[in-house]
């Protein structure tokens, strides 16, 4: 298939996933990752309509950004972040997915424009679903104290909701259960905290049944990615 049809099947399993679960396809918002793909792929995506790209490395996000023309895009950070890469995020990303610690929240605020014009950077507690501690994101019991820090300590950020990815060897749906759990834990410090960024290629569908409402799609769209040495 090519991008348009790739696009649309996909589109359409997220309505029939939606459906299935109760709920509105249009209450879901679509991110296609376009890791080590051309910023031509990304043209063609917005020349089909498509709103929202992720990418995972600040140095792709920076320079995608940087060479794209087109229509106004939003741009998600969704890979782990670097406290020093903290000011490069936070200029070319419109959300970031990967909030773990307080020392990046902290580093976020900081490298906030002196004239704020855009307004608050919108940001997302990353929570590890594993049992490895070494996994990015911030441990599930650890999550409402993170966002109590953001909110209190980081005004420049608005604290959306949580993130996470699903482990490897474990069912998908049990791991997003307690990705939902976590989001009532950040909704009960800010209320209207209600973004969970779930759900890639292999699971969107588990994803969307726990309530994920920004479901990150990379291969099923973009085709296979590049070989990047």
């Amino acid at each position: 298939m090519d991008l348009r049809s790739r696009l649309a099947d996909v589109d359409a399993r997220i309505a029939d996933a939606a459906r299935s679960a109760g709920r509105d396809p249009s209450s879901l918002t679509r991110i296609v990752v376009t890791k080590f793909h051309p910023v031509s792929l990304i043209d063609d995506l917005a020349a089909l309509g498509v709103h929202d790209v992720g990418e995972n490395r600040q140095q792709e996000l920076t320079a995608k950004r940087a060479d794209y023309a087109g229509e106004p895009l939003r741009w998600h950070f969704i890979g782990q972040a670097q406290t020093n890469k903290a000011r490069a995020i936070r200029l070319a990303a419109d959300a970031v997915h990967s909030v773990d610690r307080p020392r990046l929240a902290d580093a976020l605020h900081a490298a906030r424009p002196e004239e704020d014009i855009a307004g608050p950077l919108d940001v997302l507690l990353q929570v590890n679903l594993t049992d490895d501690p070494g996994r990015g994101g911030v441990a599930v019991d650890g999550v409402t104290a993170l966002a109590e820090h953001v909110a209190a300590s980081c005004p420049s950020l608005r604290l959306r909701g949580v993130m996470g990815v699903a482990p490897l060897d474990e069912a998908p749906a049990a791991a997003f259960a307690r990705l939902a759990a976590c989001a009532a834990d950040v909704r009960r410090v800010v209320p209207d905290a209600a973004w969970i960024s779930a759900g890639m290629t292999g699971d969107f569908v588990d994803a969307i049944a726990a309530g994920a409402t920004h479901l990150r799609i990379g291969s099923a769209i973009t085709g296979p990615r590049p070989v990047h040495g």
